[in-house]
């Protein structure tokens, strides 16, 4: 198909001075071909990959269609998840730079209605939406659908295959009959062609043929993992693997936060790119994982653009990219320069549609592969703990503490006894990691709940189930942190855990000391604990993002079934205080009060 100058399509002078200062001349081929026939007022059918350029083909002339003097929804644009939905509602943006007096407004669940509202009673024209916020709005009378000229929907199949056709279609009729009407899709699968058959009028059908890409080299498997297990198998694929020095690759800036927060709780040195940090901080954690001070990067994908970096062993792939050339992009990062590379990825439900997607455009094979055991992480574990301790003994390079072994043998223990307890500390210092349905293959295979096909939002699902603290019993060497924010971390992989033991109290639920055992440290209780779903990386997270004052200035943390105790900085534990009594944390209000004012047992709220 021909490409053509945007000076040839007919557009504004507006709108061509926006087109070229976002630096573009030459529209692509679908471009080319959608946005005269829209333009035109027709119904079209436009069939081609995510990454085409299909988002301009169809906002140039939603922007050119559009009546800026009408304070009042006349385009509706309907996307798949939220994150679809503020890309497309950026490039309106841009697009329509020098149209000030026409307004756009992301709708989508997760984000204010406050917002939302003000929004549609400022009268925006074009309205970018998902099809469960978009009928909300409707059933609220806050999105008025009798002034909408023109329909979009982007991703289509996307749209039917997490289960919203009742929604596109309640929202269709909702609209004028005499509306255009514009479907995009990479597919046209059965049930997109019978809605194209009953809501589009003599449409004008537009196919970019697909290109086909050659992967690297590199190892491809992939997980069937439920989103709730991902953490977990991660946890337990780094640790049977031994990978110290791996991109991981989140959907959205939310997960790389969530996880992030929730590998280093577990003791791994990770770090965070996504856009929404500042160029100083992204260049500090690109700095780090260079210099392998960090040896995992949680990332999106625009964060990641231009990341070149020698010897990344693993590219994990947490959450599934929409695009598969941005797989290609995202696995390219290892397996450089003739080395041997792996790419892992994790796959939740419907998902695997996607995989064989991948596949015919990569024309390559990715191979599926078991979850690991947990035995089988266990048994390695242990198997690093003898050969570590096989190695020092051979070296001979270590402190003497024959007094301490003499006063033990004097009160009758065999040496043989007191090896096996200093094993057994060793091994149980962490706890075990937690079982998940994937370990029972009957459990693993039982159907997703239907409510998993309407995400709208990160991969985790509307409503995901945190993610579990349980310990994947890392071992690591003992070393000195290296900077303050390291210590933290290292503070959390060394803090003792004790495992599961059913018949007694465990040895972390004894009520801990009300005070600090850290020199210039006070520490605080809160009302949450374990039973609560909180995670170490939760109260860290918290403390930092309310405060805004940096991690390091938690120290030590305990968990407690109704309850949890935190170190921090003397000089900030008034204002850790005073920031953090009253907010909502994990569904509750937190209340937050020092340690030895409660000595009594009392439990906070």
């Amino acid at each position: 198909m021909q490409k053509r100058l945007f000076s040839e399509l007919g557009l504004s002078p507006e709108t061509l001075k926006a087109v070229a200062r976002m630096g573009f001349e030459e529209a692509s081929p679908i471009q080319s071909e959608a946005i005269p026939a829209i333009m035109e007022g027709r119904d079209v059918v436009g069939q081609s990959q995510t990454g085409s350029g299909k988002t301009a083909a169809f906002a140039i002339p939603a922007i050119e269609k559009a009546n800026q003097d009408l304070r009042a929804p006349q385009v509706l644009i309907l996307c798949p998840t939220r994150e679809l939905a503020v890309q497309v509602a950026e490039e309106v943006a841009k697009l329509k730079f020098f149209k000030p007096r026409l307004k756009e407004l992301p709708i989508y669940g997760g984000a204010s209605y406050e917002r939302q509202f003000r929004g549609l009673q400022a009268g925006a024209q074009i309205i970018i939406g998902t099809p469960g916020r978009v009928i909300d709005h409707i059933d609220r009378k806050s999105l008025a659908l009798d002034k909408i000229s023109l329909v979009i929907m982007d991703e289509c199949d996307r749209m039917l295959d997490m289960g919203f056709r009742e929604d596109i279609e309640r929202i269709l009729l909702g609209t004028p009959p005499e509306r255009q009407t514009v479907f995009f899709s990479a597919t046209l699968p059965h049930a997109i062609q019978q809605l194209i058959k009953r809501f589009a009028r003599n449409p004008h059908t537009i196919q970019i043929s697909a290109q086909t890409v050659e992967a690297p080299n590199i190892e491809q498997v992939y997980y069937e993992v439920g989103r709730g297990s991902k953490l977990e198998v991660l946890c337990r694929l780094i640790d049977l693997q031994g990978i110290t020095y791996g991109i991981i690759f989140c959907g959205t800036k939310m997960m790389v936060d969530e996880l992030t927060e929730h590998l280093s709780a577990r003791g791994y040195l990770a770090d965070k790119l996504h856009g929404d940090m500042t160029q100083a901080m992204r260049e500090r954690a690109m700095r780090r994982f260079r210099d392998k001070k960090i040896e995992l990067l949680v990332a999106t994908d625009v964060a990641a653009r231009g990341i070149d970096v020698e010897n990344i062993e693993v590219v994990f792939n947490y959450d599934l990219p929409q695009d598969p050339e941005d797989y290609v992009h995202r696995i390219g990062r290892t397996g450089r320069a003739g080395r041997a590379g792996r790419a892992i990825t994790f796959v939740a439900g419907r998902e695997i549609y996607k995989v064989q997607q991948i596949q015919r455009f990569t024309r390559g094979r990715i191979r599926r592969e078991n979850v690991p055991s947990l035995d089988a992480v266990e048994e390695k574990r242990t198997s690093s703990i003898f050969e570590t301790l096989r190695q020092t003994l051979e070296k001979g390079e270590y402190p003497r503490h024959d007094e301490s072994i003499d006063r033990l043998l004097d009160a009758g223990n065999t040496a043989s006894d007191i090896a096996s307890a200093l094993l057994s500390l060793l091994t149980d210092d962490k706890r075990a990691g937690e079982r998940i349905p994937e370990d029972n293959p009957r459990a693993a295979s039982r159907p997703y709940p239907k409510y998993e096909s309407r995400n709208e939002g990160h991969a985790g699902g509307p409503d995901k189930p945190p993610l579990s603290v349980a310990s994947s019993g890392r071992v690591r060497k003992p070393g000195p942190p290296k900077r303050a924010e390291d210590a933290h971390t290292a503070d959390m992989a060394s803090r003792p855990m004790k495992p599961k033991a059913p018949a007694r109290a465990r040895a972390d639920e004894r009520a801990p000391s009300r005070v600090s055992h850290e020199a210039g440290m006070a520490r605080l209780v809160l009302n949450q604990g374990r039973d609560d779903g909180i995670a170490p990386g939760d109260i860290v997270g918290v403390i930092a993002g309310v405060t805004r004052l940096p991690r390091d200035i938690v120290g030590s943390i305990r968990l407690q079934p109704k309850e949890s105790f935190v170190d921090v900085a003397e000089a900030h534990a008034e204002l850790v205080l005073k920031k953090l009594n009253g907010i909502q944390f994990k569904g509750r209000t937190l209340s937050v009060a020092p340690a030895a004012e409660r000595a009594d047992g009392g439990k906070a709220g």
